[in-house]
């Protein structure tokens, strides 16, 4: 069985004192009425013919319809989501405006079994978020990636 491989990039910045995190709620239905375990890095699926780094910065736009922030990527490793999938995650800080993103699509079929495809927006929203704000809100297997970040950030 092959796993499947993810890279994102978390975009951070310092707001009156405080680290807050850029994370993005899941579009679609599925996810519309959940908040708590509903929210991810800004990621995706890449294959063997793509470097995670690529990966990151190409789903960042295709997420959000906004260029990859530039400046020093901060590696923050690999974790095993629930479903098998290993995610890859670059720490980037910069700023960006939640109201400028665009976000990409995915078409699927809905209500379920209706023979009826409809178009979702990948992400439904994005918001800053301190870690501690925004840990229940991210995917379990994504929140070792703040964690990270803070030792990172202490550690400078």
């Amino acid at each position: 069985m092959t796993v499947k491989r993810s890279a994102g990039l978390l975009l951070f910045r310092t707001s009156q004192g405080h680290l807050e995190v850029l994370i993005a709620h899941m579009g679609g239905p599925l996810w519309a009425s959940r908040d708590t375990g509903a929210w991810s890095v800004p990621k995706g699926e890449y294959g063997p013919d793509e470097t995670p780094e690529a990966a990151a910065r190409r789903e960042f736009v295709e997420e959000l319809g906004l260029p990859a922030p530039d400046g020093e990527k901060v590696p923050l490793g690999e974790a095993r989501q629930a479903n098998g999938k290993i995610v890859t995650v670059w720490a980037v800080e910069g700023d960006l405006d939640p109201a400028a993103i665009v976000p990409g699509t995915f078409t699927m079929e809905w209500p379920r079994g209706s023979g009826v495809s409809r178009d979702f927006p990948e992400v439904d929203r994005v918001a800053w978020f301190t870690p501690q704000e925004a840990a229940p809100r991210l995917v379990a297997g994504q929140q070792a990636f703040l964690e990270r970040l803070e030792t990172y950030l202490r550690e400078r």
